[in-house]
């Protein structure tokens, strides 16, 4: 008999199928289907900084560059009380959801400054969830901003909210770094108990009948998990955290390539918003039937079997992959 339970950020799930935060979680109907497929835990749809701070009115650096200076501006931000609650509702979804459900409630704070909204990390451990998840979302294109200034204020948002909450926090991150695995370690040391990898930045296009910029949301395939697959893999057990594996999960076989690179669980949008969270279901079977068909009895025997500290060829994960690709053209 598989056993698929296992544990992220010290808590017990029964298997490592997450449902990522997403609008789909935004009502109780969604989220005790979500439960009743299987799913072993859920992260809310995020509470954004600019709807905290339009409420409170206060302004920090990241936003007084004005709205038109950087990628995520706010005027290119959805209308945010269509999109979300507001910042109570939030946490009254928070006490709503942990009585309806059994499942752990992972709650989704997304900014990128300090300030006084970061108090809402607290709030949203009061309400009761069992965890947090730090959703850091920006797109540089100040050239006066450096990268060290741009890491550091990443360090300081996680020691902030870090000092806020004594809850599980995990941090979703972009892959765009310089040196990802120095960030990675340096955000371990300030608290962090897992690694949420990649957030997907979702790319504006052009619409040129009425000649402006307009947004465009295009839903994962099982091809954007090879970035996420590589890092976790290159990552696992170097640096002393749990990670998550999000974007590109698909299928059960999905889940079993993150789980064999490193990760500790998967998390999941796209599919369900495509398919209905009744996927969850096909998606364990799934899981169950190759773990049962390689002979692995659990969860934590097979994570990191295909690490790259522990397959044949290490240097696949670098250069040399690069190389062999396109040598495979030849």
């Amino acid at each position: 008999m598989v056993d698929l339970s296992t544990t992220y950020m010290g808590l017990e799930i029964r298997n490592p199928l997450i449902a990522a935060a997403s609008p789909f979680s935004k009502t109780l109907d969604n989220v005790r289907r979500l439960e009743d497929s299987g799913v072993g835990a859920l992260v809310m749809y995020s509470l954004f900084e600019e709807q905290i701070i339009h409420e409170s009115r206060e302004l920090d650096f990241f936003l007084n560059q004005g709205t038109e200076s950087y990628a995520e501006a706010l005027t290119y931000f959805p209308d945010l009380p269509k999109y979300n609650v507001g910042p109570d509702a939030y946490l009254e979804r928070i006490r709503e959801y942990k009585k309806a459900v059994h499942i752990p409630i992972i709650a989704s704070l997304n900014g990128i400054s300090t300030g006084g909204w970061v108090k809402y990390a607290k709030m949203m451990e009061e309400a009761g969830a069992d965890g947090l998840e730090l959703n850091i979302y920006y797109i540089p294109t100040d050239p006066a901003v450096s990268a060290q200034e741009l890491e550091q204020a990443h360090f300081d948002l996680v020691r902030d909210v870090r000092k806020q909450v004594r809850i599980p926090l995990a941090v979703k991150l972009g892959p765009y770094f310089t040196s990802f695995p120095n960030l990675a370690a340096r955000l371990v040391d300030a608290g962090v108990n897992a690694l949420v990898l990649f957030n997907r930045f979702y790319q504006p296009d052009l619409n040129l009948t009425k000649m402006e910029v307009e947004p465009s949301l295009q839903l994962s395939d099982s091809a954007d998990l090879r970035l996420p697959l590589r890092w976790v893999a290159i990552l696992y057990q170097r640096i002393q955290t749990e990670f998550a594996v999000t974007s590109g999960v698909h299928t059960g076989t999905d889940m079993a390539k993150a789980l064999l690179a490193g990760a500790q669980v998967v998390q999941v949008a796209s599919e369900f918003i495509a398919e209905g969270p009744g996927r969850a279901l096909g998606m364990l079977e799934e899981l169950t039937i190759f773990m049962d068909t390689r002979k692995y009895k659990s969860i934590d025997q097979m994570r990191g079997s295909l690490s790259q500290q522990n397959v044949a060829s290490p240097s696949a994960f670098e250069r040399a992959n690069y190389m062999k690709a396109l040598n495979s053209f030849d």
